[in-house]
């Protein structure tokens, strides 16, 4: 079995939680409070910058041009492409702080060090958006709807062939010597995923 067929597997009950959110059921419905959506997209437009620096820090020890090229395109279109969504719905984006788990996510990926254990917590945010997405994608109307651009962006086709190469180059990355940090570190970034969302609907905010 491969690392991504048995990391999927292990977080089985982590996904069941995340289709549970109510911000995601909410947006999928349409019925989620536009001030939730608003915070989210603040606090994701804080983690994709330093999310971009994660998948930058991970092209820097990819062993091949093409991983280089593929984590460095990722990284780019964090700051370009993804961006874009945010700047459509959230005005004055300076305003707003990252919260303490946006910060913890973040802090969490750019601590790693190691190539295969990096490429193993990057890969969440991949996968789990692009599983949710294209779920919602299959389901919901989008016209007229009004998170329906948020649901095209993560339901698009081009965002599945993406994960796909990313979850192909965890397979490659894996080695026993690695092995059971990859897994600890998809675990944990697939609990910080759903951190991420259940936070948003409390719009959470530092305590003191």
């Amino acid at each position: 079995m491969t690392f991504t067929n048995e990391a999927w597997t292990a977080t089985e009950d982590v996904r069941k939680a995340i289709d549970a959110l109510p911000f995601l059921t909410e947006l999928a419905s349409g019925a989620l409070a536009r001030d939730r959506f608003i915070y989210y997209l603040a606090q994701d437009a804080h983690y994709l910058a330093d999310y971009a620096r994660a998948l930058a820090a991970t092209a820097s020890k990819a062993p091949t041009t093409e991983e280089v090229a593929f984590f460095a395109k990722a990284a780019h279109e964090c700051v370009v492409v993804e961006r874009q969504l945010h700047e459509t719905h959230v005005s004055q984006l300076e305003r707003w702080r990252p919260s303490p788990t946006c910060r913890a996510y973040t802090s969490y990926l750019l601590s790693l060090d190691d190539y295969a254990v990096q490429v193993a917590a990057v890969l969440p945010c991949f996968w789990i958006y692009q599983d949710v997405g294209s779920r919602m994608y299959a389901e919901v109307e989008l016209d007229g709807h009004p998170y329906g651009d948020w649901i095209g962006t993560y339901g698009d086709p081009a965002f599945a062939v993406a994960t796909e190469q990313a979850k192909a180059i965890a397979d490659r990355a894996a080695h026993p010597a690695a092995l059971e940090r990859m897994h600890e570190a998809f675990v944990t970034a697939s609990r910080y995923e759903w951190m991420f969302w259940e936070a948003a609907y409390r719009q959470e905010d530092w305590p003191v």
